[in-house]
């Protein structure tokens, strides 16, 4: 039986991506106490890279905005695998940090970050909002436009 976030997403025609597999020597996310802990998600789309490029020079804040929305959706992913499956667990996101690949001169990243944010509380309501930040970064790994990292609350 699907669970309220399950019914949300199919409402707002969203499905969620297959949780990636670390790259490197560490774990996708972190489950201590009520605190899920996850590693910066970047867009993956199920096994496909998506969003290369830096922002002010080759993407544009839209493009941006779509690849923070596909990190995220990532990030719930991981979320979802950290509860059993259920997504229903979450009480709050607590917190995203949000990395832009983005030239010296480029100052939106927040406008980037809130192609995440806004999707966060579409789906979650008021126990999406959460405390964040955007800042530019002058690479990211595989050169995607944007990595973000989480801290979720659950029960």
């Amino acid at each position: 039986m699907a669970g309220r976030i399950d019914a949300r997403l199919k409402e707002l025609g969203i499905e969620l991506p297959v949780a990636s597999t670390p790259a490197a020597n560490y774990v996708p996310y972190t489950v201590t106490g009520n605190l899920v802990f996850v590693s910066g998600q970047v867009p993956f789309w199920n096994g496909e890279l998506k969003y290369i490029g830096r922002l002010g020079e080759d993407t544009d804040i839209e493009t941006g905005q779509a690849a923070a929305r596909t990190c995220a959706l990532n990030i719930l992913s991981q979320v979802r695998a950290a509860c059993g499956g259920d997504l229903d667990r979450v009480k709050r996101i607590a917190k995203i940090g949000v990395f832009i690949n983005s030239t010296p001169d480029f100052n939106k990243q927040p406008i980037v970050a809130n192609g995440a944010s806004d999707l966060l509380v579409e789906i979650f309501g008021d126990a999406g909002r959460h405390a964040r930040f955007a800042v530019g970064s002058n690479v990211l790994p595989m050169g995607v436009a944007v990595e973000i990292d989480a801290v979720v609350e659950i029960d």
